[in-house]
């Protein structure tokens, strides 16, 4: 399968430069950047929210778990995971596990972690589940400079 139309457009539509890296195919954020051997902490993955006021995406590290109540606290919203069977229907260019971390793109509010603020090289999944995106960490800030940040993870 190809990058994801909806990413492809968007990175473009941003005038952003980057790679496509190819790896084994994998069943999780952490499997890819092991089998793509980069640092699993510089692998953005989303993590998908809901409530009765819509969807969420939270951008985290691989290797870290997203901190529900502080997004709760933060947006003062009562938010909990989104289920498998709906997020589907809002990738619907993805493979179920592959979706690119950029909520924009979407359609959908995004936070990101502050951790993917500081990192030097930033990779995700392009919507299927043998490729990365690699972006400097330059051009990662500035494809999420609309989204909120904040300390939303633990490790």
């Amino acid at each position: 399968m190809e990058m994801a139309k909806t990413l492809k457009n968007f990175l473009e539509m941003n005038g952003v430069e980057y790679d496509v890296l190819m790896h084994r195919h994998t069943d999780s954020s952490v499997n890819s950047a092991h089998a793509a051997h980069i640092p699993e902490g510089q692998l953005a993955k989303p993590v998908i929210l809901e409530d009765d006021k819509g969807y969420l995406m939270v951008v985290i590290p691989a290797d870290n778990h997203v901190k529900i109540g502080e997004i709760n606290r933060l947006l003062d919203r009562n938010m909990g995971l989104a289920t498998e069977d709906e997020i589907p229907a809002l990738f619907t260019d993805c493979e179920p596990g592959a979706i690119p971390p950029v909520g924009q793109a979407y359609g959908l509010q995004t936070i990101v972690d502050n951790d993917l603020d500081a990192c030097r090289d930033i990779y995700f999944e392009t919507g299927n589940h043998e490729q990365l995106v690699h972006l400097n960490g330059d051009a990662f800030r500035q494809l999420m400079k609309v989204a909120r940040h904040a300390s939303v993870c633990r490790h």
